[in-house]
C-alpha cells in the first residue's frame, strides 16, 4: 500500500521543499495539498468538523505554487491537490496551471477536486451554490477540451472556449473518458457524487475513510454500470490519522494508497510525526 501525506501548508509551517524533500527520503508516494483562497471573517458556514475553524484555513499557501516547489526537489514523490475547489477558478487560467505542474514534475500530478463548504468563501468568487456541481462539472468539461491533443470546442452552460492551441499538455494520457491527469473527487457518499465521479474522474477521496464497507460496493456498481474498467477505479482515503489496524482494514477492501495527516506545525514537529508515520511506508 503507498503511503501519501497531507498538511495544510502555511507561512507558518514547515516548507514545501523540505516537507518534499524529507518525504521523498522516507519512502512517502506523495504529498496532497488543500486550498482556500480566503476565509471571510463574516462567518456563516459551520465548520464541517464541528467546533471553530482552525487558523490555518486562512493561512493556506497556493497549492500549485507550492506543489511546484516540490516537485523542483524530488524525483519520484507524487504530487496532489485535497482538494482544488474548481468552481473558484477561471477554468483556462487553472487547465494550464494544472498541465504546467504535470508537465514540469514528468506526470506526478493528482488532482483532487471538489466542490466545497464554505459558502462565504464560494460567493466572493461569484459562485451560485445551488448550481456549484454543475458548475464544477462543466469547468471540467471545459479544461479537458483544453487538454486534448487536437484543438477542441467546448460549449457548455457556464463557458465556453473556441477550439485552441494551449500548450503544455499534461503528460498523463486519457484514461476512457478522463483527459488530463489523475482525477480524485472528494466529497461524501452518495448518487450524485458517484456520479460525478463514474462521469469524468478516475476515483473517489473520501475524506477520513470512514463507511467504506458500505459505500465501496455501491461506488463499484455504478462505476460498472457507467462502463468503466473495474480494475481502474481508484478509492484513496484522505486525510487518515493511521493504525496498523486500519491501514489492514484499507487493505482487504482493495484499496491502494492512503493519504495520512500531518499537523500544520513548524519543522520539528512534523519530522517526528513523519517518523512515527515512516513505519507504514515500508
Amino acid at each position: 500500500m503507498r503511503i501519501s501525506a497531507t498538511i495544510f501548508l502555511t507561512d507558518e509551517t514547515i516548507t514545501p521543499t523540505r516537507l518534499a524533500r524529507e518525504l521523498e527520503q522516507r519512502g512517502f508516494a506523495g504529498l496532497y495539498l488543500p486550498e482556500h483562497t480566503h476565509i471571510p471573517v463574516e462567518r456563516v458556514t459551520p465548520y464541517p468538523a464541528g467546533g471553530d475553524l482552525p487558523p490555518e484555513y486562512g493561512r493556506t499557501l497556493d497549492p500549485f505554487v507550492a506543489l511546484g516547489q516540490a516537485a523542483a526537489v524530488t524525483e519520484t514523490l507524487g504530487l496532489g491537490t485535497g482538494i482544488t475547489l474548481v468552481a473558484q477558478h477561471d477554468p483556462i487560467d487553472l487547465a494550464k496551471q494544472i498541465a504546467t505542474v504535470d508537465h514540469l514534475s514528468g506526470g506526478r500530478l493528482t488532482l483532487g477536486l471538489g466542490f466545497g463548504w464554505n459558502v462565504e468563501e464560494a460567493a466572493d468568487h461569484g459562485v451560485d451554490w445551488p448550481t456549484r456541481r454543475e458548475l464544477v462539472r462543466d469547468r471540467m468539461r471545459l479544461m479537458q477540451a483544453l487538454w486534448a491533443e487536437e484543438p477542441s470546442a467546448y460549449e457548455g452552460e457556464f463557458g465556453r472556449v473556441r477550439a485552441s492551441h494551449a500548450y503544455p499538455k499534461p503528460v498523463q494520457k486519457p484514461r476512457g473518458p478522463v483527459i488530463g491527469p489523475r482525477t480524485l473527487i472528494g466529497g461524501a457518499a452518495g448518487p450524485k457524487l458517484f456520479a460525478h465521479i463514474c462521469e469524468y474522474a478516475d476515483g473517489w477521496l473520501p475524506i477520513g475513510g470512514r463507511g467504506l464497507t458500505e459505500t465501496l460496493p455501491v461506488l463499484r456498481t455504478a462505476w460498472a454500470d457507467a462502463g468503466r474498467d473495474p480494475a481502474a477505479l481508484q478509492v484513496v482515503p484522505y486525510a487518515v490519522f493511521p493504525t496498523p489496524g486500519k491501514l489492514a482494514h484499507y487493505a482487504e477492501l482493495g484499496i491502494e494508497e492512503v493519504v495520512v495527516q500531518l499537523p500544520p506545525a513548524g519543522e520539528a514537529e512534523v519530522l517526528e510525526v513523519l517518523d512515527a508515520y515512516a513505519s507504514y511506508t515500508v
